[in-house]
């Protein structure tokens, strides 16, 4: 809980840097997403996870899907909590886009 919500960002906007992102949240709201410069609540629905696209996707996706802009909030109540699980190769692998993405028209 913190007493001034509106003083305070839980977490600063931002891409995961994973592959994906599995989210298990509480009923507390807070989780942001960013669509056409404008922030979206993300709606808690009971019993199910949050999937995040990450950097790793939309690089070997070369573009088509987007890695999701998000940032979270405080609440004056109630304690949020989430579990993340981030899915992502090894550290030592490259990561590139998918040769059958790429061509003149959809350059790397």
């Amino acid at each position: 809980p913190c007493p001034c919500p509106d003083l305070v960002l839980g977490v600063p906007p931002h891409t995961d840097m994973s592959y994906l992102t599995i989210l298990v949240p509480n009923e507390v709201q807070g989780l942001q997403a960013s669509r056409d410069g404008q922030w979206y609540d993300v709606k808690y629905v009971p019993n199910a996870l949050v999937v995040h696209v990450g950097d790793q996707m939309e690089i070997l996706s070369n573009g088509k899907y987007k890695a999701v802009f998000h940032r979270t909030t405080v609440n004056k109540d109630k304690t949020r909590m989430s579990w993340p699980v981030f899915i992502e190769p090894k550290a030592e692998r490259e990561v590139g886009p998918h040769p059958k993405l790429v061509n003149q028209d959809n350059p790397p």
